[in-house]
């Protein structure tokens, strides 16, 4: 379909009733429009991705000249520029091509001559889409005029961290071309490691041009690193080199893992009917690549860039087509920058400015359509949407798909473009999965991704060489001879692993006095030491410098302080119980005797009396079932009941009483003025600490104890004297060390003892919040991690008790320790006795109360039926006595024969004055 004719539209126009400005503006427009639009394609044509590209390019150009939907009438025309892999000639052919007023520039496949290039179209304003410059660094705020209209490497590298991720290594080798390409994905792969806790060991970069003997001396090098994760990230045109030098020094076994980047899938795609002897060098590796929706069955024979380059095509037509239709025009200035010097042959004057290239871009940037590699569209970054990479796992016949990647989903057994249909709340089944993996030597073991290094160096173990306690290390000045607690475990757990570590035993410290544990410490940061092994403790700030295994033995600080005999005091007998359960146990002595004296009242006559004497008795029988001499009888059933159960309760209570006192009276009790954490940071006295240990930065920084107060200390020896001596005489009140130590301190020294609970801070200990005693190691070290396991395993079958019990069971001192608070007998633990005496007795009392409210009905009503008979005035005078509290309580105070005694009394007199008749009112009386 052709241009319309500028008369035939102003014609069109006119007929509409427009008026004929506007028929003259787009007659104007239609004939400014060209029939024929230049772009560029820059790119090697001796190459893998060139060789892809090639036909790619030529046939979307084809295709966009069929298609009269888009650039109607105009033809597309690509100037092909070949870039030769060289920044140079790339840069050369870049400056030709724009002498032939091209509009936009398809490539360069080469990320070092994007970013030369780039430089050119952003001063002359033609805009740059690559299909295969994937370094991260070409940025758009540096190189506004370049469009990646492929995924970034910055996707690629958080794949492959994913990937490192899934299967919990922690540490990869790059092994890499040193140009941009390289160094811009090796950096983002850094990058993304570093997010998931993991990083680059080694960085093994060589020129893109280097021969065998630098590569294989290069892979010999790193075959001596401890990694045997190896991220290769090369160009596919001589990749494989590498794979086959690898294979020949023996790299391509098993415990090696290798991950390539979409290089090595573009160079396999690109070869038809790949050889078993090709397979054969990258079996057992895993590889991405950029993933693409199924192609149009015309263009299968496309690899991945093959088809971003026929992208990138329509892309740029379908941009240029809204241009064009928006009313831009194709127009150049000269770029006044831009001049020949006298004399010069660069012919720099004849490169022009596009003047509509800012509007163009634009149009690029907002371009949306699918395409044969999926959606085409920008974010706010300009990077693609829905970056998305297929991971493949090479096998002896070809490549096994194992699953997918995708900014979205992360790692999937699921096709991205599923997963993007659906909101993000993927199913358990889909994501963050893989198939199985066949790795190199053809095992399905995953590897473990590292191996203790083979440089024939072995591992420089920091000993510190101390003065004291040499249960733990026990150096005789020789450091092929070490024994002891630690180096026993450690030397336990060396023979757990899997494989050999060759260790150098390095003492540390002059063996005058203790080492500086912190410094040790520092010397693992520095490189100086590859681990220490000793009485290591994890505390706070050396965790932030070294990693540590699995703790193997518990130590956390505790006070030691002098002890003296304690003088038996007047009041010893006191002791026993608490003040709360004196009271206690007084106030039920009273209250049983009270409840025992009201029920044995009214029928024991040794419970009657004189008020005073019944006092007197209620007393006494309640103090006397102490010692059960008690003289009085009870008789009535409640009485007995109640006695029985407190007797019960008076013989527990006594025998508790006499097995306390007795414990108190006999045991050897200790006292001191320091009685725990309190009463020591209380006092202004010296404390004692082991020199070259945490102790002492402890109690500066979190105890706030003046650094003054502190007195270092060396041995097991000094500690006794120091503490022998006191602080008036020079020595210390106390002092501060891990409950390890001072179990071995207190086995020979049995005149000093632990006072307080064992004190610990938070942030202490790396596994558990306790000081803990361990070996330290290189920060992110694998070694430590196996070494972990290898103590677990120690602990699980009982060997690390037993090299516990060969250095550190002695026999203890035998004094008796025994806190006399700990003696004392406190309410708690009686309570339930006292509940069930004061239940009963608390029962007794409501029958008693019930019978006593029985016989007085009775009484009652036996009473008023006489006194009926009696004179009016004096009937109300005796229901008023009756029904007064006085009269009540006398009742009570009767004796239960006497009312017997009186009940029948009033039933005989009423049978008796029942007999005579009345006569008038009037009552007989008998003779």
């Amino acid at each position: 379909m052709g241009l319309a004719p500028p008369l035939l539209v102003a014609w069109f126009y006119f007929m509409l009733g427009l008026n004929g400005t506007m028929a003259q503006t787009a007659a104007a427009a239609a004939d400014s429009k060209p029939s024929e639009v230049n772009i560029g394609a820059l790119f090697t044509f001796n190459s893998i991705i060139g060789r892809a590209a090639m036909p790619a390019i030529e046939q979307a150009v084809a295709d966009v000249n069929r298609d009269s939907t888009i650039l109607a009438g105009i033809t597309l025309n690509v100037i092909k520029q070949d870039t030769n892999c060289s920044g140079f000639v790339g840069t050369v052919e870049a400056l030709q091509l724009m002498e032939k007023n091209v509009i936009a520039v398809v490539g360069p496949q080469s990320s070092g001559i994007g970013h030369v290039i780039s430089h050119v179209v952003n001063e002359l304003h033609v805009p740059l889409v690559s299909f295969a410059a994937t370094d991260p660094t070409l940025s758009p705020l540096e190189y506004p005029y370049f469009i990646r209209a492929t995924h970034s490497d910055a996707f690629q590298m958080n794949a492959v961290a994913d990937l490192v991720e899934h299967f919990g290594w922690r540490e990869v080798t790059a092994i890499f071309f040193d140009d941009d390409y390289g160094r811009g994905g090796i950096t983002a792969l850094g990058d993304a490691l570093a997010k998931k806790r993991s990083k680059i060991g080694y960085k093994a970069s060589f020129p893109p041009h280097a021969d065998s003997t630098m590569i294989n001396n290069l892979l010999v090098q790193v075959n001596l690193m401890e990694s045997r994760v190896y991220v290769v990230h090369v160009n596919p045109d001589s990749g494989l080199n590498v794979f086959s030098l690898a294979k020949d020094l023996g790299m391509m076994a098993a415990g090696y893992v290798w991950i390539a980047t979409d290089w090595l899938s573009s160079k396999l795609d690109s070869i038809s009917g790949v050889d078993s002897s090709t397979l054969s060098l990258v079996e057992g590796v895993i590889m991405l690549r950029q993933h693409t929706i199924q192609p149009d069955p015309r263009k299968r024979f496309l690899i991945s860039y093959g088809r971003y380059a026929y992208d990138s095509i329509w892309l740029t037509a379908r941009a240029i087509d809204q241009f064009l239709n928006s009313g831009g025009t194709i127009n150049f200035t000269d770029d006044r920058n831009l001049h020949d010097e006298k004399g010069s042959t660069l012919r720099l004057s004849t490169l022009k400015v596009f003047t509509g290239g800012e509007q163009l871009l634009r149009q690029l940037l907002v371009t949306n359509f699918t395409g044969l590699t999926g959606r085409i569209e920008f974010d706010s970054d300009r990077n693609l949407v829905e970056p998305a990479y297929d991971i493949l796992n090479v096998g002896g016949t070809g490549s096994q798909l194992i699953g997918y990647w995708s900014n979205y989903s992360r790692l999937s057994v699921v096709a991205p473009e599923i997963l993007y249909k659906q909101q993000q709340n993927f199913s358990n089944d889909g994501t963050q999965k893989l198939y199985a993996v066949v790795w190199p030597g053809q095992i399905t073991t995953q590897p473990r991704g590292w191996v203790f290094p083979n440089n024939g160096k072995p591992l420089r173990i920091g000993v510190p060489n101390k003065v004291s306690f040499k249960e733990f290390i026990t150096n005789n000045s020789d450091p092929d001879n070490l024994s002891g607690f630690c180096i026993d475990v450690f030397n336990a757990a060396i023979k757990q692993l899997p494989y050999p570590v060759p260790c150098k035993f390095i003492l540390i410290g002059d063996g005058s006095k203790n080492p500086n544990y912190d410094e040790i410490v520092r010397m693992v940061a520095r490189n100086e030491l590859d681990a220490v092994v000793g009485d290591m403790a994890i505390v706070r700030n050396r965790t932030r410098l070294v990693d540590f295994t699995q703790p193997y033995a518990e130590s956390g600080l505790v006070i030691v302080t002098r002890v003296r005999e304690e003088s038996s005091s007047a009041w010893a007998f006191m002791k026993p119980f608490t003040a709360e359960m004196w009271c206690v146990t007084g106030a039920f002595f009273l209250v049983v005797g009270a409840v025992v004296w009201i029920l044995e009242h009214r029928l024991n006559p040794e419970f009657r009396g004189k008020p005073r004497r019944q006092i007197a008795t209620m007393f006494w029988f309640s103090f006397s079932t102490m010692f059960f001499a008690h003289r009085e009888n009870t008789v009535s059933t409640l009485g007995r009941f109640v006695l029985i159960v407190w007797m019960f309760v008076v013989l527990i209570i006594t025998s508790s009483y006499t097995a306390s006192l007795t414990s108190i009276l006999t045991v050897q009790q200790l006292s001191s003025g320091i009685t725990g954490l309190d009463s020591l940071l209380a006092t202004s006295e010296p404390i004692g600490y082991q020199e070259g240990k945490f102790s002492r930065n402890y109690m500066i920084e979190d105890l706030n104890i003046a650094e003054s107060r502190l007195v270092p200390l060396n041995s097991p020896e000094q500690y006794a004297k120091a503490l022998e001596l006191g602080p008036k005489g020079g020595g210390v009140a106390a002092i501060v060390d891990e409950v390890l130590y001072i179990d071995v301190f207190l086995s020979t020294y049995c005149q000093f003892r632990i006072v307080g609970q064992e004190f610990t801070k938070n942030g202490w200990g790396f596994v558990i919040p306790k000081a803990q005693v361990s070996r330290a190691f290189q920060r992110d070290s694998p070694l430590a991690v196996d070494m972990s396991t290898a103590i677990l395993s120690l602990s699980e079958d009982g060997e690390l008790q037993k090299i516990h019990d060969k250095w550190l069971s002695h026999g203890g001192c035998a004094y008796g320790g025994s806190d006399i608070e700990a003696n004392r007998l406190s309410l708690s633990s009686f309570w339930g006795l006292f509940l069930i005496c004061g239940t009963v007795c608390g029962l007794a009392l409501v029958l008693f109360c019930i019978k006593l409210c029985y016989q007085y009905a009775r009484y009652r009503s036996t009473e008023v039926e006489i006194i009926k008979e009696e004179t009016s005035a004096t009937n109300h005078r005796n229901l008023g006595r009756l029904k007064s509290f006085k009269h009540l309580i006398q009742f009570a105070d009767m004796k239960e024969e006497e009312l017997e005694l009186t009940i029948k009394k009033n039933l005989s007199d009423k049978q008796l004055k029942g007999s005579f008749p009345s006569d008038g009112g009037h009552s007989l009386s008998p003779a």
